[in-house]
């Protein structure tokens, strides 16, 4: 930590930030202090607790003030219902699992979502409210229990493969489908490869420079596959030809950020495919900031890896704020007033 003066104003900010994110920091401490509270929260490391503007103190949390208020009791209710782990940076101003579930649940409530949701993705007809909870998942994932490992047989307790928030929807062919889709606020990177950066990783045996094609062909070379037992790599034998470009890539595509994007392609592919689920087509996008323009390179990669594939897309909260605001729903214009001046949109 790191108090720095700003305009005047002295803040308890992390020592590692790029612009965007002093910028959005600065913003989204300085709505809390208006709204919430001047009270620093608190950040235990290596035993010390160390105090940070951005974090909200305990005394405020289980009043949920970084949620828009209409929406709270159907969280709570989501959250009985199909249960999801709150990040453990929920309590933070720039908490991205936070900021997808205050963009979102607003227009999936809303009796303008379908009017809102065709404007952002061309097959969308209409939501089907009769799945998941109300058309929608928080943190999806195909299981709903701590001792499922799901499709992609990486999941525990403490961790797993999740879309931050999937909708199901009839398309124009009135066939049901599944969006999945991945939201980013201040982040400069999607997550990278656990087995890459693995301390058990025998370096000898699970050789990461190779490229994907000889992944697909031995298997074994990936410690997620071969220690772990995920299906990534049974899962991406089945779909290779979708990642068309991989001899672009000298070695596994997958070490760095598109790590993330690969991994919820492949739980849209693997709902797909299970016979058990109800959907024809699962898609997959990300949404990100405007401003955060760290996320695009990665983003470019992983689309010339998969030849631009039209399962996969990308868009912005102000994109969808634009669309929205064409309502002219007075609710509805109340949420984006209060999204825009919380998120800096």
């Amino acid at each position: 930590m790191k108090e720095e003066k700003i305009n005047g104003k002295t803040y308890k900010l992390p020592g590692s930030l790029n612009k965007f994110q002093k910028e959005m920091y600065v913003h989204l401490i300085d709505w809390k202090w208006k709204n919430i509270t001047k009270k620093p929260g608190l950040y235990k490391y290596k035993g010390e607790f160390i105090e940070y503007d951005a974090i909200l103190p305990k005394t405020e949390r289980k009043k949920f003030p970084l949620i828009y208020k209409p929406i709270l009791n159907d969280l709570k209710d989501h959250k009985t219902k199909y249960h999801f782990k709150l990040h453990l940076h929920f309590n933070h101003m720039a908490s991205s699992q936070a900021a997808n579930i205050n963009l979102f649940l607003p227009i999936l409530l809303s009796p303008k979502a379908n009017d809102i949701l065709r404007l952002l993705k061309s097959d969308f007809k209409k939501l089907t409210t009769g799945k998941l909870y109300k058309g929608f998942r928080i943190e999806y994932w195909d299981g709903n229990s701590d001792t499922d490992k799901g499709l992609l047989g990486d999941h525990n307790a403490r961790s797993g493969t999740d879309s931050d928030i999937a909708i199901a929807y009839y398309n124009k062919k009135d066939e049901l489908c599944l969006w999945l889709i991945e939201h980013k606020l201040t982040e400069k990177e999607f997550t990278t490869c656990g087995g890459y950066k693995s301390k058990n990783r025998d370096k000898l045996k699970h050789l990461c420079e190779k490229p994907f094609a000889e992944i697909v062909d031995n298997k074994d070379y990936c410690y997620y596959h071969n220690v772990r037992k995920n299906n990534y790599w049974l899962i991406t034998d089945k779909h290779k030809d979708f990642f068309k470009n991989h001899n672009n890539f000298s070695t596994c595509p997958f070490r760095k950020g598109m790590n993330q994007l690969w991994r919820n392609q492949l739980l849209g592919f693997a709902v797909e495919d299970d016979p058990k689920q109800p959907y024809k087509n699962v898609y997959f996008s990300v949404v990100h900031h405007p401003d955060n323009k760290y996320l695009i390179k990665r983003i470019k990669e992983y689309k010339e890896l998969i030849n631009d594939n039209q399962k996969f897309s990308v868009f912005t909260s102000k994109e969808v704020i634009d669309h929205a605001s064409k309502t002219k729903d007075k609710d509805i214009e109340e949420w984006i007033d209060w999204y825009k001046d919380l998120y800096k949109v």
